[in-house]
């Protein structure tokens, strides 16, 4: 047994600390994600469930109306990307995990007095206030993790840190399962308020131990010069929209890791277009909401099983490479199901097949590939692909569900889309392999310069 956690979790006892810390940020980043989630989204597809939503004479059913939210995501994505540049320009780590919960603690106060009481402009806008949340604290974190760590470090303490990010996933839908009837929208909102200052008071700790580490700021300074040689990464302070984008399209690494989360993102708004189509269809009122929670709280619990048996073993005996290419292969399983089944109990499966791998083993993996980075790739060219290239590629998945859905007007129709997301996945598989490869050469220090310039 002390073998097997040995291979699991390979931590040395002064790294614990800053593990802990992380994933206790990280835990209650992803509660709180998971209390707005199903908020949102079962707030706006029962809002137009019933009457559907009409777009300059276009009818819309409250699932294609969610698309077009999604579209309206990308224009809310590049100002987070400006504002986050701009921060960055600033402030790291903790500095700008404070500044940002600050801001977000208004917003759910602001939200909490309206929201028992939602029409239409703050179902579009709340819808798209939650997404705005996960994008930028998501992204904060994992900037501050990634500037935080050696890449050496990152395959050992990256399964404990997300471990926290799947539990508070776990809580998050359980805590909304459980009291889901005796707890209202406004006070839901209240208890994120809680979690924010949480987050403040666990990022503040772990920003000044990880500071007070000299042999950890040693490391990392080595690492920073070894990547501005590799990636020739240098950027210089000009227009924030463009500063992330530049870096980006001079790294032939980065934009494998584009690859991978574009593709993802495509992916992933098709299937949950599937999912909610096949909700939508079978059932109505409040069984609508019930379906989502439950889901939600499955995928949940499928993830933290997968972090805690799969993620760090696989990551440390396998490398990146194999890591990267698990949830591909779910998803192709899951797409190919559906296909010739398009029933409920599959289509909602499809959530826990994308997210429960998503959320565990492919986001620990992914965000590993930014260790062996310059500070700007870390900070402004991820923060240019987490938010405007994911926001981006949903729009395009957007026209393609709303296209399929408009051309083939029965539900059955919709197990088509998995057709696109079988070719979607050839492509994906070459970016994880690339990708992973060359994250190995980066930890070897082996030079990239030739290839990745």
């Amino acid at each position: 047994m002390s073998e097997q956690k040995k291979s699991f979790y390979n931590i040395h006892r002064n790294e614990w600390p800053v593990a802990g810390l992380m994933s206790a940020y990280f835990f209650l980043v992803i509660t709180s994600f998971w209390i707005l989630k199903p908020i949102k989204k079962g707030l706006f597809i029962q809002f137009y469930d019933t009457s559907g939503f009409t777009l300059m004479n276009w009818y819309l059913s409250a699932p294609q109306a969610e698309l077009i939210a999604k579209v309206l995501n990308m224009f809310v994505a590049f100002a987070a990307v400006v504002a986050f540049t701009m921060l960055v320009r600033h402030l790291r780590r903790h500095r700008l995990t404070l500044v940002l919960s600050l801001f977000f603690i208004v917003c759910f106060i602001f939200y909490s007095q309206i929201i028992d009481s939602a029409g239409d402009w703050t179902v579009w806008s709340f819808y798209l206030f939650g997404d705005l949340f996960s994008t930028l604290m998501v992204a904060t974190f994992f900037a501050f993790l990634n500037d935080s760590v050696t890449p050496e470090k990152a395959k050992r303490l990256y399964g404990v840190v997300g471990l926290g990010g799947v539990v508070g996933g776990v809580f998050g839908t359980t805590a909304g399962s459980i009291w889901i009837k005796t707890i209202s929208n406004s006070g839901w909102l209240w208890v994120c308020v809680a979690l924010a200052l949480l987050i403040i008071a666990v990022s503040m700790m772990a920003g000044r131990l990880i500071e007070k580490d000299t042999a950890l700021s040693a490391d990392l300074e080595e690492l920073e010069e070894d990547a501005a040689t590799a990636g020739s990464s240098k950027s210089h302070a000009g227009n924030p929209a463009l500063e992330g984008a530049r870096l980006v399209f001079a790294s032939r690494y980065l934009l494998s890791i584009v690859a991978i989360v574009g593709i993802y993102e495509v992916v992933s708004t098709i299937v949950d277009f599937q999912f909610t189509s096949t909700i939508a269809h079978y059932l109505e009122g409040d069984a609508i909401g019930r379906q989502f929670t439950l889901m939600f709280t499955i995928t949940n619990w499928v993830s933290l099983a997968i972090q805690l048996f799969l993620t760090s073993w696989v990551m440390t005996r396998f490398g990146l490479k194999t890591a990267l290419m698990v949830l591909p292969f779910m998803v192709m399983l899951g797409s190919m199901a559906f296909l010739a089944l398009p029933l409920l109990a599959i289509g909602s499966m499809l959530n826990t097949v994308d997210n429960g791998f998503s959320y565990s083993i492919n986001q620990s993996a992914k965000e590993a590939l930014y260790v062996p980075t310059s500070s700007d790739e870390k900070y402004k060219a991820k923060a240019f692909i987490d938010m405007f290239v994911q926001r981006f590629a949903k729009a395009i998945a957007v026209f393609v569900s709303l296209g399929i859905s408009m051309t083939f007007t029965t539900f059955e129709s919709i197990r088509y889309l998995s057709v696109v997301v079988l070719v979607l996945l050839v492509v994906w598989f070459y970016a994880a392999r690339y990708a992973g490869s060359h994250f190995a050469m980066r930890e070897r220090g082996g030079s990239l310069k030739s290839t990745d310039s």
